[in-house]
């Protein structure tokens, strides 16, 4: 990073306060995800009760429109500053998230979480460029490590924090926590935050420079396999996130304690995260990564030899379901910071652009993975579980391809 780049060290908070501040703002997604998950079954009696799987597209329209967004966020705070950028971002997902109160059809549901999702792009990717910002290569990876650590408490309240609101409220109820959510987080970086993008290191807004911008990305080899891996990896999460209710719920029978058991899993599987943050400057990420996705492959394989024959009895099934669950999003804690850094180790210099399409394209590459995954949903964990097996055995493969 030149020395015009480079931000002053005003623009670091307290380490503590910014790890807090940054898990909140990469939070937003998953939040606003995972505080969905239990009113979906009220969803869909409600506006699809002839299909329920349809009820998923409320998560799904909300990774697409985040996918896109992602392709604006980066440039966008590239030129105009990193606090602006967060600011137009939060302000999308409150006005998407107050609309969706008044929704009152799937359509018209979907089309408010589609610009929600835009909005959400902001504190993603915004918070990934701070980052980069500030730190590079595996003191990167370390930092976004322990901040992941911290962000795993929100997977673990958000469904009963949702539950709450849905059963207070109906299922628009939720929204109204998306509304306090957004508030809080825009209100601390706005405060709190100083720029870390000074004005002489921005890009100018113009087709000419991003075109220049997303070429050097996309001609950088290492980016374009980190891309595809975190797709391959978020993909598998994802489809998982998409029937986790309707598995916890019908198909192993535990929907009535459906948040604290999404809790344990979150909890459990912030034990990969905290690993990650003590090993990665002793192991390194390539290698962290790598072997998480083959250890996947073999959970996973086992886990769904065992769904095909049934082999394990109606007693032990849950708690081998339960425990696969934990191993995946152990993986995503193991790889997901790892191989971000990785994209972004050589890209200081357009560190918003890179964010922007590594995000944007692993988004998207997810839910053309997750979307007809979710949809297949039979009753049984087989669809996912060989979605899981699939997509880590070749993110596994394509990393051989990659400078260790």
């Amino acid at each position: 990073m030149s020395s015009a780049a480079t931000p002053s060290s005003s623009a670091r908070l307290p380490q503590g306060e910014l790890i807090a501040l940054l898990a909140l703002l990469f939070a937003t997604v998953a939040f606003s995800m995972d505080a969905m998950l239990p009113a979906l079954p009220e969803i869909a009696a409600a506006l699809t009760p002839e299909r329920a799987n349809r009820a998923q597209l409320v998560l799904t329209s909300f990774v697409a429109g985040m996918g896109l967004g992602t392709l604006f966020a980066g440039p966008i705070s590239d030129a105009i500053g990193r606090k602006r950028a967060m600011g137009i971002g939060f302000a999308i997902y409150l006005l998407a998230a107050a609309a969706a109160l008044f929704a009152n059809s799937l359509e018209l549901l979907l089309a408010a979480r589609f610009v929600q999702g835009l909005g959400a792009a902001g504190p993603r990717i915004v918070g990934t460029a701070l980052v980069r910002d500030l730190y590079q290569g595996r003191e990167m990876a370390r930092i976004t490590s322990v901040v992941m650590m911290v962000f795993m408490i929100v997977p673990a309240i958000a469904p009963s924090l949702g539950m709450v609101f849905s059963r207070a409220l109906g299922w628009h109820g939720v929204f109204y926590a998306f509304i306090g959510f957004g508030l809080v987080g825009w209100l601390w970086f706005g405060l709190r935050q100083p720029e870390t993008l000074p004005a002489p290191a921005r890009r100018p807004l113009a087709l000419a420079p991003l075109i220049a911008g997303a070429r050097e990305v996309l001609a950088d080899r290492e980016v374009v396999l980190c891309t595809v891996v975190i797709a391959l990896g978020f993909g598998q999460m994802f489809a998982l996130l998409s029937s986790a209710q309707q598995l916890f719920g019908e198909t192993y029978g535990r929907g009535d304690r459906f948040p604290l058991w999404f809790a344990a899993m979150a909890v459990l599987s912030g034990c990969g995260t905290f690993a990650n943050s003590r090993m990665v400057m002793r192991i390194g990420m390539y290698r962290i990564a790598r072997r998480a996705y083959g250890a996947q492959i073999v959970i996973a394989g086992v886990f769904l030899l065992t769904l095909l024959t049934g082999f394990l009895p109606q007693g032990l099934r849950f708690a081998a379901f339960f425990l696969w669950a934990v191993s995946l999003f152990t993986m995503a804690g193991l790889t997901f910071g790892n191989l971000n850094a990785m994209a972004m180790q050589r890209m200081g210099h357009i560190a918003g652009m890179t964010a922007s399409v590594v995000s944007a394209l692993s988004t998207l590459g997810a839910v053309l993975i997750a979307a007809p995954v979710g949809q297949a949903y039979d009753g049984s964990a087989v669809p996912v579980t060989a979605a899981a097996l699939v997509c880590s055995a070749l993110a596994w493969w394509i990393m051989g391809f990659m400078r260790s």
